[in-house]
């Protein structure tokens, strides 16, 4: 398995370390999702070359940087921290990223979904009523632009897991089962995945 420092020279990137400095109560710490996490999503099938991703609260950039280099998808991050985002602009001049990531400073709250966005990933995901508002946005864009798209949600709390299993709107899907992954078991370490339904 390739090292979170093996992958970042790949890469040429720095997205490693911890940030609490600006969370609070709707944001939480910046915490980078795991390589080896990332590599079991783009080896899961979900996401092609095809496929457009956006990847909310996208911090420094490495889900969007790493997705593109892996599955040669299209990705956006989303980040309302400016020295985050700023980190991010920078990664985003890898070679790694091909001209395939761009990244947009906002609240993941506001931010209207692109027509050909199908893919969306969320990390320990923020409060319940902003994914609610998170959700209604990508409902509003599928009803103007119906086509298929697939929600991935890593390490989230009872409270929006039991929301998104008895939404009528999304579709639970096989999760992805990360727990092998760390030596201590954690039954928060899989990646939900759910289709939305048109209507």
């Amino acid at each position: 398995m390739t090292s979170e420092q093996e992958w970042e020279q790949v890469l040429q990137i720095k997205t490693a370390g911890r940030d609490d400095s600006r969370s609070d109560t709707e944001h939480h710490p910046y915490e980078p999702t795991d390589y080896c996490v990332l590599e079991r999503l783009a080896n899961s099938g979900h996401i092609r070359k095809k496929n457009t991703l956006i990847d909310y609260g996208s911090g420094k950039g490495r889900v969007s940087i790493f997705m593109a280099y892996q599955t040669g998808c299209h990705s956006i991050g989303i980040e309302y921290d400016e020295r985050l985002y700023e980190r991010a602009l920078i990664n985003g001049e890898s070679p790694a990223a091909r001209n395939r990531v761009s990244f947009v400073h906002g609240d993941a709250a506001l931010y209207e979904l692109p027509d050909q966005a199908d893919r969306c990933f969320f990390f320990n995901p923020f409060a319940l009523h902003t994914i609610k508002r998170v959700l209604g946005n990508i409902f509003d864009s599928l009803y103007h632009h119906p086509r298929e798209i697939k929600l991935f949600f890593y390490y989230v709390n009872e409270e929006v897991e039991n929301f998104l299993n008895n939404h009528v709107r999304l579709e639970q899907e096989e999760p992805i089962d990360c727990s092998d992954l760390f030596e201590e078991r954690d039954i928060k370490e899989r990646i939900l995945v759910y289709s939305v339904n048109l209507f």
